[in-house]
């Protein structure tokens, strides 16, 4: 790759000197958290404010009902008392509404129970569904995906193993699951619906697919749906009433649905989410449960086994402020999706900022149609591959992860989020975008030199 001596928006000198002292083998295969520490690094170094996509965190304020209805039990003098750790009453009561108000499934109140975030739901989740049964340990990453969930499974020493499902859209997606899952020793599989980073969106024939897969093979599906009703694409935002957001819960009994409040409800400092298994698989035995939880119920092998040894719960003041948002989105008083459809918004100027100069957007359809707008797109830029990517935009401001990461094909291409980036940055962005494509005609496969 040719070098180009050119003066880049972010200090050259600044930028390397950096990385260096990271002392990383490649930038582009950093971790997201080691990314962030090299760009915070940068930032406070030079003295400037980068373009931030490298991490999928919420950026806009939480509801005033979550906040007002902590607060108030906070006064009533929750916090001197040990929550019950497989949820308060009402939050459980709230949880199974949610569900069946938005997704038109039906779950009792009892195996609907808070997290520790949805990252600690989708633990358990591994802790459980591979020890469950005899010889069926592992399980199938369909991505791409969320970069440390494989890092929990290998925390938990699951084996694992994954494919990019882009090239096995609609009914090509049935071969190929069922090539892994007719070996027999899958105890589950994995996805996010929409997809980080790809924000492709399973069809409901792909979910039929999965969910007749599950069944016919005994493996359970974990459905992490981070991004709960941000297919905007469909109005969701009505309790009750279609249309429902697409589950596989509609076509086996074999899922847990692991739902987050960081996104959707803009609740990520407070780190809660919600699990919720079907009662049929709740109240089940697995032959292997017992040496690991002392008992083979898997219901109560997940809340007093794999729950109570971790955290003994979500902190009791928290339940009770997402108690009090649930219970005004099941009642229909708070709309939950118009809060957070500036994603959408943002996503659809960032992307043609980026294609307007010279970018590509890698995952661009869903299945037969066009990707939707939300919380991540992916772009690539020709001539580098998005390991080199990373590095080569951090000298003009920006931040991004590579897919090579996520468990991708598309080796050219980077994820980006977009909820850092507001509006009144937009024309920062497009000056710097506009600084790489000069720098780099035609994506030559420059990198650049300080003058």
């Amino acid at each position: 790759m040719k070098t180009l001596p050119v003066k880049t928006p972010i200090d050259a000198a600044i930028v390397r000197q950096e990385i260096e002292k990271m002392g990383l083998k490649s930038v582009g295969l950093a971790s997201i958290r080691e990314l962030n520490r090299i760009v915070n690094n940068i930032e406070t170094a030079s003295n400037q404010k980068y373009i931030r996509m490298e991490m999928g965190v919420p950026g806009l304020e939480p509801p005033k009902i979550a906040v007002d209805a902590e607060i108030e039990a906070l006064k009533k003098g929750v916090g001197s008392k040990y929550p019950p750790f497989d949820g308060i009453p009402e939050l459980k009561h709230e949880i199974s509404r949610f569900v069946k108000n938005f997704m038109d499934v039906d779950i009792s109140p009892e195996p609907c129970f808070p997290t520790v975030g949805s990252m600690q739901g989708c633990y358990m989740a591994m802790m459980c569904t591979t020890r469950r049964c005899k010889g069926k340990n592992k399980i199938l990453f369909l991505d791409p995906g969320f970069p440390v969930n494989k890092r929990q499974a290998a925390v938990i020493g699951a084996p694992f193993d994954h494919f990019d499902v882009y090239e096995y859209r609609g009914e090509k997606l049935k071969a190929k699951l069922e090539s892994y899952l007719e070996k027999g020793d899958f105890a589950s599989l994995m996805y996010s619906n929409p997809n980080n980073p790809a924000w492709i969106c399973f069809t409901e024939r792909e979910l039929e697919i999965i969910g007749e897969l599950a069944t016919k093979y005994d493996c359970i599906v974990m459905e992490d749906l981070a991004y709960f009703g941000m297919d905007f694409r469909q109005d969701y935002s009505v309790p009750g009433k279609a249309p429902f957001i697409p589950t596989v819960a509609k076509y086996t009994d074999n899922y847990i649905l692991l739902i987050s409040s960081s996104k959707s409800f803009s609740l990520a400092g407070q780190r809660i989410g919600m699990t919720a298994i079907p009662d049929k698989l709740f109240n089940s035995t697995g032959d292997n449960l017992e040496p690991w939880f002392g008992t083979n119920k898997f219901g109560y092998a997940y809340i007093f086994g794999a729950m109570y040894s971790l955290s003994s719960g979500v902190s009791h003041s928290n339940q009770y402020g997402l108690y009090g948002l649930l219970k005004a989105v099941n009642d229909g008083t708070y709309n939950f999706v118009a809060g957070v459809k500036e994603y959408g918004d943002r996503a659809r100027a960032m992307k043609k900022l980026f294609t307007d100069n010279g970018f590509l957007i890698v995952y661009d359809m869903d299945d037969t149609v066009k990707i939707a707008d939300g919380f991540y797109f992916t772009i690539s830029y020709p001539g580098f591959t998005g390991v080199e990517l990373v590095e080569e935009l951090l000298y003009y401001g920006i931040s991004a992860i590579s897919l090579t990461t996520t468990g991708s094909d598309r080796h050219e291409g980077l994820r980006a989020c977009v909820s850092l980036t507001g509006k009144e940055r937009f024309k920062e962005l497009e000056d710097r975008l506009k600084a790489f494509e000069k720098d780099h005609p035609k994506g030559g496969g420059f990198k650049i030199i300080a003058l």
